[in-house]
């Protein structure tokens, strides 16, 4: 006993560690003190008053920004070059970040905007819990998370943190963030369909420590090969995480050396409290205080899947209750009260990756520019409610695929903000709806090469853009996850894709119609080439229309299913008969008369992966954004541009716009008959109203909108009190189906 005991001394006095935050507390005590002060004052770090080093030498202040940004874009540009993935090497989805000791963000690089937050929720986990005891935190550790509860979207956005020290305080943190193309899910890919709960998510990293001495652990890399699809592309993310982070702490030692370290101990605080105040002067110079209200929709046809449980094959109609407040004092609030529950799907969301979504949607808003930091995040509140979509709140459920619900959900957040920019006269500001990034050509199997392998092919970064109040939106140029939007070569994809591509172009009829039309989709025809098997999915929206468009624009297209397997493709091109390259029309399909074989040709556009093999077809369509204003205000001129430029099927162009191409006058005739049919066949609103009314009261509604609302009237009094009021419906109103995830989520609660 003797020896254990002196072992147990020695390993006591080893353990000794003194803090490292800052005037001799631990990092807890300064997270702690720091919301204290925010709490008390309303200021980051209770900074109330002038701010010293920013008045009293704003151009010293201005290039100690400058440093700091420049270190993280240099660190970016640099470090994606060492992976091979063309996820981030050819679209640059990955981004670094410098916080503070406490977690929050000082300065963002470029790339991936959506993880200026969610990072900062990763590090503040570590620090509550107290990681600076155990497992340590100390000069060359490295970190990494990916789970969404924890600070994060899904498994397959994957971070690596690593702390700053100097000398023996914990100055702050360099930060990374890279999306992988496989995660090693239940389902092939980047954003897996297939989960139904965590355990099918893939690798799981809950803010663990994976290095020291500024290295990787060997068994860390090694678990990361084995639980991946795609192992070398994990390794050389990893490595450009980690590379990157040392340069960002390299950039941030050389700044503290040359101007001090209680210089930029003061700069940190001054720049988050001063993105605060930005972003609140921005809201009240460009928007009007009020009340904006836009739900958004989306389907999951799940009922068909015969792989899934029966528990998960549920046909589903998602209803995100996107309300956004500007207060009088300069307070952006949004609340989701009211959002459909979560699900067995991979679709749910935690309030980490809506705050990273607020980010994307600000830095393309009110705050575009290089000052992007915490500081709008201490700027604005948010109610995520508890068993809903954006905050599923359950240990075990899957966010795999949580951009399945957040990018279509914050249609409704720039809707919003468009029609307040609109108040205000920030016209050239205001944006329609975006496209919904989808299909996403995804699976895996085995390669071209004979080897196992697994794809997210990110050319669904370019979508269509919403239109503006002045111009067509972008097209096929646009992802509201990355403002640097860029679809990658062909080519490249073509070297980790058993899937050659036929053709890529423009896809026509996919911009919402209106006075600016929305941006247009593209697609792309793949034929599978050189291997035996490679599951692939469809993912998209084929029924639903998520969003209408601004004032009179109609929502972008819908999309729908296209793939041909055991096709006599080659033998079509033996003969040397023509074959397809691309559907602009799939009315009169090239894919539907050249090519023979099995054929999915459907609304069936979200599906579980299933095999295709050397010689099968899939037809990769992807969205357009919605339009603004009444499609027969377009100009003429814009409409025939539209048709010589491939935009718009030629039928479509006397429907929609009423125009006769080459006929000016007749145009005008139409277009007046048009205005006069509307007026004659309008129905009064409280006509309307009441027809909607005996609806809702007999049950006439499909099962998956029975369920949806019946969701909402569950999970929020408030919602259901303003549902029943503006329907004059009676105070017990209730749709008799069952809600078994609500249930569940009231079990959790009452647990907790």
């Amino acid at each position: 006993m003797a020896l254990v005991d002196r072992t147990r001394e020695l390993e006591a006095l080893a353990s000794e560690r003194r803090p490292i935050g800052w005037d001799g507390l631990t990092a807890a005590e300064m997270l702690t003190e720091s919301e204290r002060r925010f709490a008390q004052t309303g200021s980051y770090y209770g900074l109330t008053g002038e701010l010293e080093l920013k008045s009293g030498d704003p151009i010293r202040y201005e290039k100690l920004f400058s440093r700091v940004r420049g270190g993280l874009v240099s660190a970016r540009e640099t470090a994606l070059n060492i992976s091979a993935s063309p996820i981030v090497k050819e679209i640059g989805e990955l981004c670094f970040a410098l916080y503070t000791p406490e977690g929050d963000s000082v300065a963002l690089s470029t790339g991936i905007i959506v993880h200026v937050h969610t990072m900062s929720d990763a590090i503040k986990h570590m620090v509550r819990n107290e990681y600076e005891e155990n497992p340590g935190i100390a000069p060359g550790d490295v970190f990494t998370n990916n789970d969404a509860m924890i600070g994060d979207v899904h498994n397959a956005d994957v971070q690596t943190m690593v702390p700053i020290f100097w000398e023996d305080e914990l100055v702050g943190w360099a930060a990374g963030v890279t999306h992988e193309i496989d995660i090693g899910a239940k389902t092939p890919g980047g954003v897996p369909v297939g989960p139904i709960s965590r355990f099918e998510d893939g690798i799981d990293l809950p803010a663990k420590k994976i290095g020291s001495r500024d290295r990787l652990w060997r068994d860390h890399v090694l678990a990361g090969q084995k639980g991946t699809r795609t192992p070398m592309y994990w390794t050389l993310d990893e490595r450009t995480r980690l590379a990157g982070c040392h340069m960002v702490r390299e950039a941030v030692e050389r700044v503290i050396l040359e101007e001090g370290i209680d210089t930029y101990k003061r700069f940190v605080r001054e720049v988050i409290e001063d993105g605060r105040r930005s972003f609140q002067s921005r809201l009240r110079e460009m928007t009007v205080p009020g009340r904006y209200r836009a739900p958004a929709f989306i389907e999951l046809p799940f009922a068909k899947e015969e792989q899934l449980p029966s528990y998960a094959r549920v046909d589903k109609l998602f209803h995100a209750s996107v309300e956004l407040r500007i207060t009088r004092d300069a307070v952006l609030e949004l609340d989701y009260d009211g959002t459909s529950a979560w699900g067995y799907h991979s679709a749910n969301c935690t309030p980490s990756s809506m705050q990273g979504a607020i980010w994307v949607q600000l830095t393309q808003t009110l705050i575009c520019n290089d000052k992007v930091n915490d500081g709008a995040y201490f700027g604005l509140r948010a109610n995520f409610p508890p068993g809903t979509l954006s905050n599923h709140a359950n240990p075990n459920a899957s966010t795999g695929n949580a951009w399945y619900f957040l990018i279509p959900s914050f249609m409704g957040f720039i809707k919003s903000l468009s029609r307040s920019l609109q108040a205000r006269g920030f016209v050239e500001e205001v944006l329609a709806p975006y496209g919904l990034t989808a299909n996403a050509f995804q699976g895996g199997g085995v390669t071209q090469y004979g080897t196992p392998g697994a794809t997210t092919n990110f050319g669904l970064s370019c979508v269509g853009g919403g239109a503006k109040m002045l111009l067509d939106g972008l097209d096929y140029g646009a992802a509201m996850w990355n403002p640097e939007g860029d679809m990658g070569d062909m080519e490249m994809w073509e070297l980790i894709e058993p899937f050659l591509y036929l053709g890529q172009r423009v896809k026509p009829n996919t911009a919402g119609p209106g006075r600016h039309r929305g941006g247009s989709g593209y697609e792309c025809l793949r034929l599978a080439w050189k291997t035996p098997f490679f599951e692939m999915q469809n993912l998209g929206n084929g029924r639903v229309f998520m969003q209408s468009g601004l004032w009179g624009g109609y929502p972008a297209a819908c999309g729908y299913r296209h793939n041909v397997r055991d096709t006599d493709f080659f033998a079509v091109v033996e003969r040397g008969d023509p074959y397809p390259v691309h559907e602009p029309d799939p009315a009169d399909s090239a894919l539907a008369r050249d090519v023979q074989g099995r054929r999915e040709f459907d609304l069936e556009t979200t599906t579980l992966p299933h095999a295709m093999r050397q010689g099968d077809l899939y037809l990769c369509m992807f969205r357009g954004g919605a339009g603004l204003g009444d499609p027969l205000e377009r100009p003429y001129e814009a409409v025939m541009e539209d048709l010589t430029g491939d935009f718009l099927l030629e039928r479509y162009a006397e429907s929609l716009y009423g125009v006769v191409p080459g006929n000016r006058e007749a145009t005008e005739a139409l277009r007046a008959r048009r205005r006069e049919e509307r007026g004659r066949e309008a129905v009064p609103v409280r006509e309307w109203m009441e027809g909607e009314r005996r609806r809702l009261l007999e049950g006439d509604l499909i099962e998956p909108i029975k369920r949806m609302y019946a969701e909402s009237l569950r999970l929020s009094e408030r919602w259901a009190a303003e549902f029943r009021g503006f329907w004059d419906l009676p105070d017990d109103f209730d749709f008799e189906v069952a809600t078994p995830e609500i249930d569940l989520t009231r079990q959790l609660e009452a647990q907790a």
